[in-house]
């Protein structure tokens, strides 16, 4: 086994490899001390992952506030002008003491809520057993595992040829709805496609960066596609015009 071939040592750690994959893997790991430091680095980042600290239950007192009607905005002028016109006067202040491009939103940048929610799925699947649901490099075998299980057939490409060769794939869920996840990789990194159905006109790329990871956002032919992994933004670039230029 060579080191281009140990990219699957996420699966060898997600215990998706057969015995003789494995047995491969445990005897390059003991020979290289590259791959043997990406398993220790992989290893302590799922360990930290999974802290029971790292999570929280919201205090009933925000969580009554969002389950609260919304006030209308004109009620709220009426109860609260002063504060309103306090809060106006200070946000006014300090767009004219701050320097315009720092309130200027990039023209390619992805929503919030969206990279928030891809990064955190993208974290979520390098845990032990999270990553795939299905597991084969054959676009054939990944695309029917997802009849019956979502109201719409997603798109399934083999990208081996451009350098990203399919995983397999799960189900997750973005914005409060069942997706598609297609698992994909460029060396040892791990490349998680989400894909729904999406309303409106394509869109071009909208790209965003945050904690190390890249996110690329875009709609094509009646669906929305938003690719995260900790690839340098051209790598991913890369793996999402080949995946919108090869047929389906």
């Amino acid at each position: 086994m060579t080191c281009d071939e140990s990219r699957l040592l996420h699966a060898y750690l997600d215990d998706e490899l057969d015995a003789a994959q494995s047995a491969q893997m445990e005897r390059h790991l003991a020979a290289c001390p590259v791959c043997a430091a990406a398993q220790r680095e992989h290893e302590r980042l799922r360990k930290a992952l999974a802290q029971p600290e790292l999570y929280r239950r919201a205090p009933d007192a925000l969580r009554r506030q969002w389950e609260a009607p919304p006030v209308p905005v004109a009620a709220a002028r009426r109860r609260h002008p002063v504060a309103l016109a306090a809060a106006a006067g200070f946000i006014g202040a300090l767009l004219l003491s701050t320097p315009a491009w720092l309130w200027l939103a990039r023209p390619d940048a992805a929503p919030a809520a969206v990279v928030d929610e891809a990064i955190s799925g993208h974290l979520r699947s390098l845990q032990p057993q999270h990553l795939m649901d299905v597991v084969s490099t054959d676009q054939h075998t990944v695309k029917p595992w997802f009849e019956g299980k979502l109201d719409f057939a997603p798109r399934v490409k083999e990208l081996a040829e451009e350098g990203f060769p399919l995983a397999g794939g799960r189900l997750d869920a973005i914005g409060g709805r069942s997706v598609a996840a297609l698992v994909y990789r460029r060396r040892m990194h791990a490349i998680n496609l989400y894909q729904w159905p999406a309303d409106g006109a394509d869109t071009p790329q909208a790209i965003a960066r945050r904690h190390g990871y890249t996110v690329i956002d875009w709609r094509q032919g009646g669906m929305r596609f938003v690719a995260v992994s900790d690839l340098n933004e051209g790598e991913l670039k890369q793996f999402a015009l080949a995946f919108d230029n090869t047929p389906h």
